[in-house]
């Protein structure tokens, strides 16, 4: 794809973000000089892939920083780990964009001092704005900034199936098709959310149904309990439940998966490694998220918190980390980074992946999660339980 082009749809992408957010000058480094004398260190619980090692070893060199990673999976698992010390123990953690509802009562996280970030003045407009409105807890001011943004479509081993529509183009429905059975993969909840947009499609749902389901408890169970009869009785489809980036790229290489829904970084990776592995958005649409960064409550390495956080949100760093933007070892988690001109620091060949994975109108058409209330959390896990269980 032409730089123009690719440009172009990236620009798509953020008026996108920008419509869904409330529904949904590169600088120089800069830290204190007490910081870039720190021999200290910094806590930070983040998803498991989100931290290559040429991201903690450069912004060590730069800062005499050490980072202390606890790699993560889940939305449910980072609010389970705050919850139980308090944020004690934890500096930095990394809820996505949707989940506010779920921890302003929680008094887990801190307002951020923008002053202290000078390079928050490279984030994505758009997506800053999901901060400054839906994270402006008690109006004190944003508890959360964006760091990474991808999406969950389908994905598929190109050398034993591949989708038989124009294009290559996939559909959630793929997934529940006999001619898969017993080879297929998903994360639970959002296996169960790709299977109503599916759907929809066929009638079983009215169109909009899914994202009519988070208005009130009585209308979501109306609507999910039509979705967890149709996974339960399908589910010999299911060849593993995954729960973070290795299990399904192992899912691939040697779990005997050969389509699956998935995030869009570890088959991106994959890809991108040579393997026989191919990640598109489906023609029902991606699921869309954004994953931010916040401060803990309890957070006891202030100093060194915003030092990593703005480091964070350097272009270079942040491009870098997208596909190792031909550094050797420098490692890539294979997303998107919230920051403006990033994408100029990541590999020559990051536009043709983008386009591979986002083809047509595939950026317009992406399905972003609504605000999610703890309500809506609970009833989605008792009818994921139900399918997991049967």
């Amino acid at each position: 794809m032409s730089e123009q082009k690719f440009n172009k749809s990236r620009r798509s992408f953020v008026k996108k973000t920008a419509a869904v957010s409330t529904a949904a000058a590169v600088g120089p480094w800069i830290v204190s000089p007490k910081v870039l004398a720190s021999s200290g260190e910094v806590n930070v619980l983040l998803w498991s892939d989100y931290c290559p090692p040429g991201f903690l070893n450069s912004f060590k060199e730069k800062t005499g920083i050490t980072v202390n990673f606890t790699g993560i999976g889940s939305n449910e698992e980072i609010i389970n780990k705050m919850k139980a010390t308090k944020g004690k123990g934890f500096d930095v953690c990394s809820p996505t964009n949707m989940r506010s509802l779920q921890w302003e009562p929680l008094g887990l996280i801190q307002p951020i001092d923008y002053g202290r970030i000078p390079n928050v003045k490279n984030l994505n407009p758009a997506m800053l704005a999901v901060g400054d409105t839906e994270w402006n807890f008690g109006g004190t001011g944003s508890h959360w900034l964006p760091q990474i943004w991808g999406t969950e479509g389908v994905a598929w081993r190109s050398d034993k199936w591949s989708p038989s529509r124009a294009g290559e183009m996939p559909s959630y429905g793929d997934i529940w098709n006999k001619d898969v059975e017993g080879k297929t993969m998903m994360r639970p909840h959002s296996g169960m959310l790709g299977a109503g947009l599916y759907l929809e499609t066929t009638g079983a749902l009215e169109p909009g149904a899914m994202r009519n389901a988070y208005s009130d408890e009585a209308t979501m169970r109306k609507t999910w309990q039509v979705v967890t009869d149709f996974c339960i009785k399908n589910k010999s489809q299911v060849k593993l439940f995954w729960n973070d980036a290795d299990s399904q790229k192992n899912g691939f290489m040697s779990g005997g998966v050969v389509v699956g829904q998935t995030w869009d970084g570890p088959p991106t990776v994959q890809m991108k490694e040579g393997k026989p592995v191919i990640y598109r958005a489906p023609i029902e649409g991606a699921l869309a998220w954004v994953d931010g960064l916040t401060i803990s409550s309890a957070a006891a390495n202030i100093d060194e918190t915003y030092a990593f956080l703005d480091y964070c949100f350097d272009p270079e760093a942040a491009g870098r980390s997208i596909d190792g933007g031909g550094v050797a070892d420098w490692g890539q988690h294979g997303y998107n980074s919230a920051v403006l001109g990033a994408d100029k620091y990541a590999s020559a060949e990051y536009g043709k992946w983008f386009n591979d994975i986002y083809p047509g109108d595939a950026l317009g058409n992406l399905w972003a999660w609504p605000r999610e209330p703890q309500w809506y959390a609970d009833v989605r896990t008792e009818y994921r339980n139900k399918f997991v269980n049967a």
